[in-house]
């Protein structure tokens, strides 16, 4: 399957990894940044390999992107999607684009899958939220105790207030 002359034209550009896949789901083209994701030994024998084989997602099996796009004839965008990278150890973050990739005669007979690796991102984003979680749960923690101080300083306030009015009737009594 060769690529539009348009769309290669599109590809040169991009920075983000990409690969395109026929409608067996077999790679075709890839450019370097897909290749360099890679070890060697992967990257060498990419062509005519599966996606899935390669791109370890969590969206492979039920919902892979490839054939969204296809079903719906447009191109997809999905967001923090997860999986591995056949030969890479930890699980990385993507935000994935897929466009369908038609011949001369309109027919669909691929597509182009962008890969956006945003594990960094994302890893900030999550240590972000346990961030703010911890310091709401701090702050529930403080408004907690302040509550019962408040309620402390309240019951002594009464209390001294109770002794003051003894004292005066005692000094009344005694004075009075």
């Amino acid at each position: 399957m060769d690529m539009p002359a348009e769309l290669r034209q599109f590809a040169e550009v991009l920075t983000d990894s990409y690969f395109i896949v026929d409608r067996d789901r077999n790679i075709v083209d890839f450019n370097r940044a897909f290749y360099a994701m890679l070890p060697r030994a992967s990257a060498r024998t990419l062509k005519s390999r599966k996606c899935y084989e390669v791109l370890k997602l969590n969206i492979c099996k039920e919902r892979c992107i490839a054939q969204q796009c296809w079903a719906s004839a447009a191109a997809v965008r999905l967001d923090e999607i997860r999986g591995t990278v056949e030969g890479q150890d930890g699980e990385m973050s993507f935000i994935l684009s897929a466009i369908p990739i038609r011949n001369a005669q309109g027919e669909l007979i691929g597509a182009m899958e962008v890969q956006r690796n945003v594990t960094d991102e994302s890893a900030v984003q999550n240590k972000y939220r346990r961030q703010v979680e911890v310091s709401e749960n701090r702050l529930t923690e403080l408004k907690e105790k302040l509550h019962q101080r408040s309620r402390r300083l309240l019951e002594l306030s009464r209390e001294v207030g109770r002794l003051q009015q003894a004292l005066l009737k005692a000094k009344t009594s005694l004075f009075g």
